[in-house]
């Protein structure tokens, strides 16, 4: 019932901070400033508050230590929730998961609050950006071998695959670029109402499945956690959005689905469940590549890709609802891909 309880506080406490947090952020004028160059439409959307990420963020906190004090108060030995805190190194290597999305989440705030006192929606400059996230996705890296990541699981690879000795060592600087693209992924994922939220309740559900499959309990209470808190930003953040999460639940979002990949020690798993990430970023990757290649011309009306379509006459909530089914196809492959390979 661990999970259960987690989640529901979490859920509760993201969704009663909207009736507080919101009217708070317009009093303090943290509206969203809209690109002229995206769809027409989304005018209407200029002024609503972002930093909405901040709700779920602290819902999701506050469910995770209440979830692992009633583990310890109700010593749920059996179980083993408390697994992480017993191992050598265990707490550590379990919070910097943690701690990097909450790094993420702070580069993500800076962003915002330039976009929101500054009134300019390209935040941080893409370099300031690039050069604080490296530094964080390298810190952690190094705390995770630090505190003894030797190996890593690759599906269909029945034993764990040596990531310090050998060709194993390419490990590292993948694990490197994997975490910036995916954590940069997920915040381009945010575009419309309700889509990254969704997409990632999606996600978190796989890796709470699939992490207890894996007999990591710990990582079932935080997968549970976020789901239940992203469920309950949904209610004020589907269209018509009241709150924007901003860059600050997007980079948040971002730190955690790739810390809930290494949770379970095979992030390279995330290519299938966080498949709509990827497709996110690479329409943006094609698109530039294409327009430089072409000397001017498009391959999409707009990227990233969820833009195309509502160029092409989608409604949000169809964008939403499809891209939301094309992460849970991806997760299903992933989850029958764990099996197999566990």
């Amino acid at each position: 019932m661990i999970p259960s309880i987690a989640s529901i506080i979490a859920f509760l406490v993201t969704f009663l901070l909207g009736y507080k947090f919101i009217p708070y952020l317009k009093k303090l004028h943290f509206g969203q400033t809209i690109l002229e160059i995206g769809p027409k439409w989304h005018k209407d959307k200029q002024g609503t508050p972002i930093m909405g990420g901040i709700m779920f963020i602290i819902g999701t906190l506050v469910s995770v230590i209440f979830a692992f004090v009633l583990a310890s108060v109700v010593r749920i030995d059996s179980v083993e929730y408390l697994r992480v805190f017993t191992q050598p190194n265990g707490t550590i290597s379990f919070l910097a998961g943690i701690v990097m999305a909450l790094f993420m989440a702070a580069i993500g705030f800076m962003d915002d609050y330039i976009k929101a006192v500054k009134k300019q929606n390209l935040g941080l400059k893409a370099r300031q950006k690039t050069v604080l996230q490296a530094l964080v996705a390298a810190c952690y890296l190094l705390t995770l071998y630090l505190t003894g990541l030797r190996t890593t699981y690759i599906p269909f690879v029945n034993h764990p695959v040596s990531v310090v000795s050998g060709f194993g060592i390419i490990f590292w600087p993948l694990a490197f670029v994997f975490i910036y693209g995916f954590t940069n992924a997920v915040n381009l994922t945010d575009g419309v109402d309700g889509l990254a939220s969704s997409v990632t309740v999606v996600v978190s559900l796989f890796f709470m499945i699939a992490s207890s499959v894996m007999f990591r309990f710990e990582s079932v209470v935080v997968c549970a956690a976020l789901c239940g808190a992203l469920i309950g930003f949904l209610i004020w953040n589907l269209h018509p959005a009241k709150v924007f999460m901003g860059d600050t639940g997007s980079m948040f979002l971002g730190g955690m689905v790739v810390a809930m990949s290494f949770y379970i020690n095979c992030p390279i798993i995330l290519i299938l469940a966080g498949i709509l990430y990827l497709l996110e970023a690479l329409s943006v990757v094609i698109q530039v590549a294409y327009f430089k290649a072409t000397h001017g011309k498009r391959l999409f009306k707009m990227s990233p890709i969820h833009h195309h379509f509502e160029l092409c006459g989608w409604k949000e909530n169809k964008i939403v609802a499809v891209f939301s089914l094309v992460s849970l196809i991806g997760c299903v492959i992933a989850f029958v891909i764990i099996k197999l390979t566990f």
